[in-house]
């Protein structure tokens, strides 16, 4: 319908990855404001949001992270900030 916002599905429950080892950087702060990480047993990549651990979590291939760090390393995504 027209002006409706449409609605993507994109992730998975956090709490559907039973297991999952989640770390988050040591430069992380106090107030919760970071990117949570987990390797799952496939090879993918799963990350969410530190500040809602029940909600989703997007699911990334191994070549997918390896392309994105290597462009934070590169400083490709420096203007963002």
């Amino acid at each position: 319908m027209a002006g409706e916002t449409p609605k993507f599905d994109n992730g998975v429950s956090a709490d559907a990855l039973v297991g999952a080892a989640w770390r988050k950087s040591s430069h992380s702060g106090y107030n919760g404001n970071c990117v949570e990480v987990a390797p799952l047993a496939d090879g993918s990549v799963a990350m969410r949001n530190s500040r809602d651990p029940h909600g989703p979590a997007l699911i990334y291939t191994r070549a997918e992270i390896a392309a994105f760090l290597a462009g934070i390393k590169d400083g490709e995504f420096d203007d963002v900030l």
